[in-house]
């Protein structure tokens, strides 16, 4: 059905848009990447408490264990986050975002939200609520 691919082509495109709208602007900086805010986002807006485990965070962002740890060597490294042993479970590591990691955070995540609603700027707030319930009972049949 024509009408099934193109509504896909165009969600695909919109969402390319985007991802290079985003490393467009970081690629302007040598020492925050994209790949840097996109773990540190996964840490701020995941489902625990301001904290998780490698392993969960990899889950979060989509990434095998061995990329998170890469990513989370370079955030420690730079003061964004803790690693500290878990006093419960000693095998177990909690990340945890520091206030410079936080605040590293808040700077990036407002520009990706503008970034966001240009992207998504020719609809208005009604049609973007009657996007938002289609795309909702779309996930819902897919069990997601």
């Amino acid at each position: 059905m024509p009408e099934v691919e193109g509504a896909l082509v165009r969600m695909k495109q919109i969402l390319r848009w985007i991802e290079r709208a985003d490393a467009a602007e970081f690629a302007k900086s040598d020492d925050f990447t994209l790949q840097d805010y996109k773990t540190l986002h996964v840490l701020m807006v995941q489902p625990w408490p301001t904290e998780a485990t490698p392993a969960q965070l990899a889950e979060a962002a989509n990434v095998t264990r061995a990329a998170m740890t890469s990513r989370l060597d370079r955030l420690a490294e730079a003061e964004l986050i803790t690693r500290q042993v878990d006093g419960a479970d000693r095998r177990r590591v909690l990340i945890r975002p520091t206030q410079k990691g936080r605040d590293m955070w808040n700077r990036y995540i407002f520009e990706g939200m503008a970034r966001d609603q240009q992207a998504l700027g020719a609809l208005s707030g009604e049609e973007l609520g009657k996007l938002n319930d289609l795309l909702r009972k779309i996930l819902l049949s897919l069990g997601e």
